[in-house]
């Protein structure tokens, strides 16, 4: 925890964890916004969607402007242009102008304002927290997120109870506000920019090359978003159908959050050396864990396997930051982080339809099941992968090559490779 002592990290953790609240309020304010505008579930669905859609299209494009502008400003502007929507949404909402294809529209321009946020926010800690301490660093974060994110549709009842869905919204407002306001008191150097002007479509290309160039990030990458596509939806779609309950399916979901917590506080305190090892196989751990959770008739056994599978879900993504953080080159850092976040995008949007179509054509039990099964191949296949591209072995380092493309090289020969610009 001695990191939470020095200031710039401090500042990241404390505005992060404030404004993945406000994310949590605002996902669940505009959930309840769009059930009481029509009393319709496809509309719940639509106004989702749309908070995914844009990242996934957006993400990675955006993510160049981090690598190529100043990472802490551009997170600062973000913070400040989704404050201005979020206060426009206020604003129709009070007036009673906000009807349905308002809030799509707004939430999808939100989505795709802070397409660049994550990659940026994942890549400036690479620029506060020296690389031996950044699993701990993306721990922390991590806390910080899914602590806030749980906590935020909780706030929900006590807005609605003694205030209106208006403010909700302004409260969502202030946390993008706190949130760049301790942006901005970070002190960090920006890495000083590379020779001559590179142009949008030939930094995206050469940050492709960079992640193809490192085969272990590519493969935690590819298996993650695989993963979360085969999981994610079942539990949502899949629990709502095993539980059959309201107030016990809300329950199990926050044992489920809670234990992510717990994980990612454990996961802080861990020295984990072969991340890419580690970031694949706590998929399989989590396919074990989930597959029979469609079989159980008790809400105690329930609520064990989804603990379970919460500790396993920190250790997909600690180690997977980290691992890109210290595999990718500072100046395509944050296209490679923006790869995945794009992924996960996509994968949220597309998952929840891929269980509900399994639980149709195959019952709960057996889509559980397989979704269980399905995970743990896909892990065994990723494991071979690992083995057979390698890692980089200890003393080895990454440098760029003329065409900006990530390699690595044994300590013998780095003497006679140019230092790579930061």
């Amino acid at each position: 925890m001695s990191l939470l002592k020095d200031r710039n990290f401090l500042l990241l953790f404390a505005g992060q964890g404030i404004s993945r609240f406000g994310d949590g309020l605002y996902t669940a304010a505009t959930a309840w916004l769009a059930w009481s505008l029509t009393k319709d579930p496809t509309a719940v669905a639509l106004v989702s969607v749309s908070a995914f859609a844009p990242a996934f299209v957006a993400t990675f494009v955006a993510a160049s402007y981090a690598d190529r502008r100043d990472r802490r400003k551009l997170m600062i502007a973000t913070d400040l242009a989704r404050v201005a929507v979020v206060a426009v949404a206020s604003v129709l909402l009070s007036l009673d102008l906000l009807n349905l294809p308002l809030l799509v529209a707004t939430t999808a321009l939100l989505a795709l304002i802070g397409a660049p946020f994550a990659p940026a926010r994942n890549a400036i800690v690479t620029q506060i927290v020296p690389d031996d301490r950044l699993q701990q660093a993306n721990g922390l974060l991590q806390v910080a997120f899914r602590a806030a994110f749980f906590v935020g549709p909780l706030m929900l009842v006590p807005l609605l109870a003694f205030g209106s869905l208006q403010s909700a919204l302004v409260v969502n407002g202030l946390t993008f506000l706190g949130s760049a306001a301790a942006v901005a008191a970070i002190r960090v150097t920006r890495p000083a920019p590379t020779s001559g002007q590179t142009g949008l479509w030939s930094d995206l290309g050469a940050g492709l090359r960079a992640v193809r160039a490192a085969p272990d990030v590519l493969v935690v990458i590819v298996t993650f978003v695989l993963a979360l596509t085969l999981t994610s939806g079942f539990l949502t779609v899949g629990l709502v159908a095993v539980v059959g309950q309201g107030g016990q399916y809300g329950l199990l979901l926050g044992v489920a959050g809670v234990a992510e917590v717990v994980g990612a506080l454990l996961l802080a305190g861990l020295r984990i050396r072969r991340l890419a090892l580690a970031a694949v196989l706590a998929w399989a751990l989590l396919g074990i864990f989930r597959a029979p959770l469609g079989t159980v008739t008790s809400h105690a056994v329930a609520a064990v396997l989804l603990t379970a599978t919460g500790l396993a879900s920190a250790l997909t993504d600690i180690p997977l930051i980290a691992l890109v953080q210290q595999r990718i080159p500072s100046r395509h850092l944050a296209k490679a982080l923006g790869l995945w976040e794009a992924g996960v995008a996509g994968a949220l949007a597309v998952s929840p339809f891929v269980a509900s179509t399994a639980i149709t054509l195959a019952g709960v039990e057996n889509a559980f099941l397989l979704s269980g099964a399905a995970v743990v191949v896909l892990t065994v296949t990723a494991t071979l992968a690992l083995a057979c591209v390698g890692a980089p072995q200890p003393g080895q380092e990454p440098f760029v090559t003329a065409h900006d493309t990530a390699s690595v090289t044994a300590p013998e020969e780095t003497a006679m490779i140019p230092a790579k610009p930061e």
